[in-house]
């Protein structure tokens, strides 16, 4: 049984891992050009933790401006497993309040100008998305949450908007209409480059703010965002180290396989320039 590895994508203000033991950074290229920010690597444990931070280390990359692609790729190369993303999100409902965690389960993508998948020149795989995180893995994150003394949502769905600006107010009126919980600008990108690459993926979202629909906060401020985000900061290392406790073994789940009936080109039709490509996705399914 392959050895679990733990890959960690920061989001605003989480820029590092504290605690983390026999650090390494690893400069990594891959097909899709460099990744966020240099590879972190070291130990926490027994666990070996691979961190990234989304926007770089020191917050140069808008959320329209990351290269997916080349961060989930990266983690893929590095070895990773299981990949768990700590993201700033902002609350629609009333009783996420800031300060809490949602382990979301689901995801609704509004993002327009991104690249959303691995297979878009000269193969074509359709994998399954109706259910975009790694149950064992979302519950495992939960467990940790709570563990770490945290206000815990066990699920949430997440509007992912396109970013960098935030929601007009009658954006968030019509996001709240229609049920969502929380707001974001990166993780849906995330789960579905993840679920093609066959990593375990899972997102704790840390609330910062209201958005801007509820009636005493009616506005969102960069101020009291960064209040709450050093406030995340902290609470991300305490997740990490419960977490960690209660990583997965090994894989149960199908994540591992998601593109074992996914492939629909024929493979001897593969382009040589797509093979050399997609070789970190597609090496043990088209030869």
């Amino acid at each position: 049984m392959a050895a679990t590895v733990l890959g960690v994508i920061g989001g605003s203000g989480i820029y590092g891992i504290p605690g983390l033991e026999a650090v390494r950074e690893t400069k990594l290229d891959t097909p899709f050009g460099p990744p966020s920010d240099a590879l972190v690597r070291g130990r926490i444990g027994e666990t070996e933790l691979v961190f990234l931070p989304r926007h770089g280390r020191h917050h140069t990359l808008a959320p329209d401006r990351i290269d997916y692609r080349a961060n989930v790729c990266a983690m893929k190369l590095a070895g990773v497993t299981h990949l768990v993303s700590l993201s700033a999100v902002g609350s629609l409902r009333e009783d996420i309040a800031p300060g809490d965690v949602v382990v979301v389960d689901q995801y609704v993508d509004w993002t327009r100008r991104r690249a959303g998948t691995f297979f878009d020149a000269g193969v074509v795989a359709h994998v399954g998305f109706a259910d975009p995180v790694c149950p064992i893995l979302a519950a495992a994150a939960a467990r940790a949450a709570q563990r770490a003394g945290g206000r815990v949502h066990a699920s949430g769905a997440y509007v992912c908007i396109e970013g960098p600006q935030f929601s007009t107010l009658a954006e968030a009126h019509v996001h709240r209409q229609l049920r969502f919980e929380i707001i974001g600008m990166t993780n849906v990108t995330e789960a579905k480059l993840a679920r093609e690459a066959e990593l375990c993926y899972a997102t704790l979202a840390m609330i910062t703010d209201y958005d801007c629909w509820h009636p005493g906060h009616s506005s969102v401020t960069v101020a009291e965002i960064i209040a709450n985000l050093n406030q995340n900061a902290a609470n991300a290392a305490a997740v990490l180290r419960a977490a960690i406790r209660r990583m997965p073994a090994g894989r149960e789940c199908r994540c591992g396989q998601a593109l074992a009936h996914a492939i629909l080109t024929d493979p001897a039709r593969v382009p040589p320039a797509a093979r050399r490509r997609l070789a970190p996705l597609l090496g043990k399914y088209v030869k």
